[in-house]
């Protein structure tokens, strides 16, 4: 999609390991804190009108036609894309907080620590939506099924978007691995000194978190009561060496940023061969730049080796928010918006989404050949991707700190002060301290 910084904002989804005792090992509140403090999912007697903020293009069509077939059930969205989170954060302050909000996976955790959510699983069709949703993204929103805090929307199922004309040009073979990507980086470079195979963006954390996933790079785990921070794994360094490689032998660009006017100039100019992305930014290239269709086509992500693991970068929920006085509409509205066909499809064409929701995956729209990619059926890659994603990787209570610290640390290494692997250092202590600070129970290592 074209906004595309407002979907990095939402990046780098949380999962179930870890998840579930999340509550008890980060929050000062009580494990059943949350439901002790839900609304009554009693239906309302007589209209009602509630609040759902959201960063996504074209949600107002999508809860227009919610409206114009609820007159009983109105909803007003707002939204929030120019400050997320800031604009949440200061909602919950004053106690004003709406109904529904669009959350993104990695900020779930951290949110709860604010007793931010309510338990929604009092609600019949609150727990029945399980069914509904990719068994992955349901472990993230229930922590690991402890209740029902948020439902699922969407994802970000990596791959690999390549300009199969450049690379037919050259006599080079589209890579299937890392170290044939890192091959084919120089072969690119080499045959035009003016060519680099993709860019690197120091100051994005979730693409770079994306990386690690797919390495299956357990950052954080949980056990006998406290968290255990291992950011600076042997996956993590590899992935962090391998980039810093690149970068070192100057094969990969490091002054652009995603989404950027320069980064759309760089590949409109024939000087950037691939894009590592996900399964929502299908729409950049499409919009922004029209006159290369059919040149782009996307593949599975490079492996490391045998190990066939992808990674996601991307995805939000829409959660049940503190304060609410309506749940039982809130969960009939969530359940439609995220689930019900005709809402997924105006959700993908509007705003780019792409479904957590089983029925989502068979949309017409996602089973048919994009024009822009030469007809190819796109989106039967990210499919495959989404099945290859590994569940055991989770978040810490603390990611947004610990992103910023790595996102300083990548853009030093980028300019030549220190490497990516000083990077993954920096992010371990400051996910340490930042635990610390908190009065988190916090060890590294496992």
């Amino acid at each position: 999609m074209s906004n595309t910084v407002t979907r990095t904002r939402l990046a780098a989804l949380a999962t179930a390991t870890g998840i579930a005792v999340l509550l008890a090992g980060c929050s000062s509140s009580p494990a059943g804190s949350d439901k002790a403090a839900a609304p009554s999912c009693a239906p309302a007697k007589g209209k009602v009108v509630l609040q759902y903020w959201n960063t996504v293009p074209g949600m107002d069509k999508v809860v227009a036609l919610w409206n114009k077939k609820n007159p009983d059930i109105q909803v007003e969205t707002k939204n929030i894309s120019n400050d997320q989170y800031g604009i949440l954060g200061n909602a919950l302050k004053a106690g004003k907080a709406p109904d529904l909000a669009q959350v993104g996976y990695d900020e779930l955790p951290n949110l709860r620590t604010q007793s931010a959510f309510v338990d929604a699983s009092a609600c019949k069709d609150a727990t029945a939506a399980k069914s509904k949703f990719v068994p992955w993204t349901w472990s993230q929103t229930s922590f690991g099924g402890t209740g029902v805090f948020a439902l699922p929307q969407d994802t970000g199922p990596m791959a690999l978007f390549v300009r199969s004309d450049l690379f037919k040009k050259h006599g080079i073979a589209i890579p299937r691995t890392w170290d044939e990507y890192a091959t084919a980086a120089q072969q690119l470079h080499k045959a035009d000194p003016g060519l680099d195979i993709t860019f690197f963006d120091p100051n994005n954390a979730e693409w770079f978190n994306g990386l690690l996933w797919q390495n299956n790079a357990e950052m954080y785990s949980y056990s006998g009561d406290k968290w255990h921070v291992t950011v600076e794994s042997e996956q993590s360094r590899q992935v962090a060496d391998y980039w810093q490689k690149l970068i070192s032998d100057k094969l990969v660009r490091t002054d652009l940023a995603n989404g950027s006017t320069q980064m759309y100039a760089a590949y409109q100019k024939d000087q950037i061969a691939s894009y590592v992305g996900a399964a929502w930014g299908y729409s950049m290239f499409r919009d922004n730049l029209p006159k290369q269709a059919g040149k782009w086509s996307i593949v599975s992500m490079p492996t490391w080796g045998s190990n066939g693991s992808s990674g996601d970068w991307g995805g939000s929920t829409v959660a049940f928010m503190k304060g609410s006085k309506h749940l039982y509409e809130s969960v009939k509205f969530n359940t439609w918006l995220n689930s019900d066909p005709e809402a997924l499809a105006l959700e993908n064409e509007l705003g780019g989404l792409y479904p957590a929701a089983t029925a989502g995956l068979q949309l017409p729209a996602l089973s048919k050949g994009v024009p822009y990619y030469g007809n190819e059926k796109i989106f039967d890659v990210f499919a495959d991707s989404s099945k290859k994603i590994d569940t055991s990787f989770a978040w810490g209570p603390t990611q947004k700190t610990v992103n910023l610290a790595l996102q300083d640390a990548m853009a030093k290494a980028a300019a030549g002060d220190g490497t990516l692997g000083d990077a993954l250092a920096k992010a371990q202590a400051t996910a340490l301290k930042s635990m610390k600070d908190q009065a988190i129970p916090a060890t590294a290592g496992k």
